[in-house]
């Protein structure tokens, strides 16, 4: 369904550039010019600002539908990433659009900052953030696990926003039908074209260059641009990308029922599959698959051939008697099996992707995604912001509403639509046509995907078949504009026994602006003085700076046959 217009609302330099790109971008369609070679977009040119950043308020009035809250300098050194000051720069705060919702009678409007380095290097980043949003998180641009660089300190003009509600309003802003639109893809249409001309304000011209990236719920916001707002970004950095959202949270919430039946404790959901379990499935996999890649090193790079080769059922322990940690029950096998195979309607019809079996499983915050999220943060998504019309907020309660709603009732609830709720969940939350980007392709821009291997929230499995859809829609030439790189042992977004620490944005900026594309991209592990923050999670073996290279799916990262095994360059991508 196409989006409702709010033009009467929207001034001429917001509503024209807003309106234009939904009509043209809202069904992903353009033309592939597949017989001919890609466009090749020149380079940023830097800029500089030497006012005042506090007199800014007078050189921004007038912006459309905006108010202005602050401008003001940050000085150098403020903030700092990887233990390097961020230089000097502008902060400008401000709200668009705000309203009373005329359905629950509350404020509503999208709050944003933007930072602005006196010395500019000609480009723009959009910082989509996690989440149902509603927090206005400092626009730095991070990515990757305790990054060492990020957005701002490489002089991007970088903007955040809260996609149009504030945090006390989670997840109730779901009753407001414009605000449900908003955090699924209208913010991001509203805020682009007023962020250009803040950035034209202030240093005299447009970005040459503009960039988009998140991830988790901000990968998914960058994945929905890259089909609805093609024309406005140059390059998409898509981490870990719930660009099927509904359907995970449904498929968790359908996990949390199926791990209720195997629980030992009925008020704790973890009790069904517990760390020191987790560790012993974690074990196997390793056991089984570590060496496919031709090093015994911890990791399982061949995330494929794994799972041809580990069977749950046969290689891990089936307990005679009690549970002690050192064996599963039949009944756990069973039902971490089909958590792992994908969840199923009640007639047995698969509608999320399968999850792979990785060591990463022992990570820390996989319970969190496994046993808490289905009961604390699926729930009130599905039933109050995805549902039409929503649960009553009046005495809902989010563990009940998961444990005992069925997972058909579930699967209708985001594909339903009232007479005030026009627009399903899976119509605002996910991008439109997902496999044919041709208007991205064709103008010469380009995306980098990432995700964790052991991610038990959004399915590396469901990101690959998502891209293997678009290589088939290009005629298998997706991977001179788009390229996933999966991050063995990584969870959600960062963490886990893995190497995930990674700068992706300059390779990225590179494959846009000199056409140098990006064949491997090095990978840290954040041991013990690692200045961008230590994981906690890395095997005690490991060392501390161990570098693996990240490879571009279907590749795997293959022990060379000699070298350290602690060095990206003893591994080659094949």
């Amino acid at each position: 369904m196409r989006p409702r217009s709010h033009a009467a609302s929207v001034s001429a330099l917001t509503g024209a550039l807003v309106l234009t790109a939904i009509a043209q971008t809202a069904d992903g369609s353009g033309n592939d010019r597949s017989t001919t070679d890609m466009a090749q977009l020149p380079a940023a040119t830097p800029a500089r600002f030497s006012g005042d950043c506090a007199a800014l308020s007078s050189a921004l009035a007038g912006l459309p539908n905006t108010t202005l809250t602050e401008t003001s300098t940050v000085s150098a050194g403020t903030l700092s990433v990887g233990g390097a000051p961020v230089a000097e720069h502008c902060l400008v705060r401000g709200r668009m659009f705000e309203r009373t919702s005329p359905i629950d009678g509350a404020s509503y409007a999208i709050g944003f900052e933007m930072r602005l380095p006196k010395d500019w290097n000609g480009r723009f980043y959009y910082q989509a953030n996690g989440g149902l949003d509603g927090n206005v998180v400092t626009a730095t641009g991070s990515h990757g696990g305790g990054p060492r660089t990020h957005a701002l300190h490489q002089g991007f003009a970088v903007l955040s926003s809260d996609a149009g509600h504030s945090a006390a309003q989670n997840p109730s802003f779901g009753r407001d039908p414009q605000a449900r639109l908003d955090y699924g893809y209208q913010a991001v249409g509203k805020l682009t074209p007023v962020a250009k001309e803040i950035i034209r304000r202030v240093y005299g011209k447009g970005p040459d260059r503009s960039y988009i990236g998140g991830c988790s719920n901000g990968g998914r916001h960058a994945m929905v641009a890259a089909s609805r707002y093609a024309t406005e970004y140059d390059g998409y950095l898509i981490g870990a990308p719930g660009f099927n959202l509904p359907l995970a949270a449904v498929a968790n919430i359908w996990g949390a029922q199926r791990y209720a039946t195997v629980a030992t404790d009925a008020s704790d959901l973890s009790t069904a599959f517990t760390a020191q379990e987790r560790q012993l499935v974690s074990q196997a996999i390793l056991d089984r698959c570590d060496a496919l890649d031709g090093a015994t090193d911890g990791l399982v790079q061949d995330t494929a051939a794994c799972q041809a080769t580990f069977d749950l059922m046969r290689d891990v322990p089936t307990c005679a008697g009690a549970r002690d940690g050192s064996c599963l029950s039949a009944d756990q096998k069973s039902v971490i099996a089909s958590i792992f195979a994908g969840a199923t309607t009640s007639a047995g019809t698969r509608f999320y992707a399968s999850f792979p079996y990785d060591p990463g499983l022992r990570g820390a915050r996989v319970a969190f995604w496994e046993f808490t999220a289905p009961l604390a943060l699926d729930s009130g998504a599905v039933g109050i912001v995805f549902k039409a019309p929503p649960e009553n907020l009046a005495g809902f309660n989010g563990a009940s509403f998961s444990l005992n709603t069925p997972v058909d009732t579930l699967y209708e609830y985001i594909h339903s639509t009232s007479l005030s709720y026009t627009e399903s969940a899976m119509s605002f939350m996910t991008p439109p046509r997902p496999s044919d980007w041709s208007t991205l392709r064709n103008r010469g821009a380009k995306v980098l995907v990432y995700h964790g291997v052991s991610d038990h929230i959004f399915s590396l499995h469901d990101t690959l078949r998502w891209y293997d859809a678009l290589n088939a829609n290009h005629g298998g030439q997706a991977a001179r504009f788009a390229r996933v790189f999966p991050v063995p042992g990584m969870g959600h977004c960062s963490g886990g026994p893995a190497t995930d620490q990674f700068d992706l944005l300059t390779p990225l900026v590179q494959w846009v602006e000199q056409g140098t594309v990006p064949e491997r991209i090095v990978a840290s592990a954040r041991g013990a003085g690692n200045p961008g923050g230590v994981n906690n999670e890395l095997p005690s073996d490991w060392a501390a700076d161990r570098t693996r290279p990240l490879c571009p799916y279907p590749q795997v990262a293959r022990y060379r046959g000699s070298g350290d095994l602690d060095r990206a360059d003893s591994f080659v991508c094949q």
